[in-house]
């Protein structure tokens, strides 16, 4: 037995070898085919790694098109200015919302060399592959009370844009220092507008529509904003804590020009507020008595 298995080993590595000589022999005719199927198995590894790479490549170019931007502040600005010549989206309140901490409690307290984050932009829209037939919906009808109101909104925008439209400078402030009252503290020996007593931060509004012809640092009165309206008569606004609005900006009725505050020479927050002949200090006339003349209920 040890003697045949001897024999039978040598038969089958002779076997071996011929078949393995067959192969190489028909390498030739089977290594085309064998690539064939090489390359298909590759494709998709080689699918998801190109995919992979291109992910790469387009995620950090979208992470810095969101990429928020750094604003060091410039003498003489302040934050609705920033807004505007930055294009931030949100204005002003987006500004001192996202910069609060470095700000403080007052928003127009900002200095040279303030650092301001002024926040990532808007990324563009993304052209939407067209619904599918199945998928889509009919559009609702709209409620007649939804159309109604729709044209009302109209009717009251074309009348604020025709500036026909008064209304209050501020909304539930209570009346402080009347229009005339005399006193040593005023250079005019009285006081030449009306004091709406407000805390700060209160939303401050152009009594009607007008057109913006001062709106910055004015002495004594702190932030002011000064408004020429369609009857030439002249509205300001003053100690204010920010402002919202610039100077040649068309601005309409009970749009907000800025917040309250108690800057330039104040004892508390409050809205001095005067209605002018002119843009000028010394041109003031009764404010309450015009607001009134206007349909504006006062006090």
């Amino acid at each position: 037995m040890p003697a045949k298995g001897k024999h039978r080993r040598p038969k089958s590595l002779r076997l071996t070898r011929t078949i393995a000589v067959a192969g190489t022999g028909g390498a030739a005719l089977a290594l085309p085919l064998m690539g064939a199927t090489g390359a298909q198995a590759a494709t998709p590894a080689a699918a998801v790694a190109q995919h992979t790479q291109k992910s790469a490549t387009v995620a950090p170019a979208a992470a810095k098109a969101g990429a928020s931007k750094t604003y060091a502040v410039k003498a003489g600005d302040y934050l609705a200015k920033i807004a505007d010549d930055q294009h931030v989206s949100g204005g002003w309140k987006k500004i001192y919302s996202d910069n609060r901490s470095a700000i403080g409690s007052d928003p127009s307290l900002i200095h040279p060399g303030l650092k301001l984050s002024l926040g990532a932009k808007a990324a563009a829209p993304q052209a939407s592959a067209p619904a599918k037939p199945s998928a889509a919906k009919p559009a609702a009808a709209k409620p007649a009370a939804a159309k109604a109101d729709t044209a009302s909104t109209a009717t009251k925008t074309a009348a604020v844009a025709n500036g026909s439209g008064y209304t209050l400078p501020v909304d539930g402030a209570t009346i402080g220092t009347n229009y005339k009252v005399a006193g040593s503290m005023w250079s005019s020996g009285y006081h030449t507008g009306t004091d709406f007593v407000v805390p700060t931060g209160t939303t401050i509004k152009s009594i009607a529509a007008g057109t913006v012809v001062s709106a910055g640092w004015g002495g004594a009165y702190g932030n002011q904003v000064v408004i020429q309206h369609a009857d030439g008569r002249y509205s300001q606004y003053a100690h204010m804590s920010s402002l919202s609005v610039s100077t040649g900006q068309t601005v309409t009725e009970g749009q907000q020009i800025g917040l309250s505050g108690a800057t330039g020479n104040v004892t508390g927050p409050h809205l001095h507020f005067e209605i002018r002949t002119t843009p000028d200090y010394g041109s003031d006339i009764d404010p309450v008595a015009y607001l009134r003349s206007h349909g504006v209920a006062v006090g």
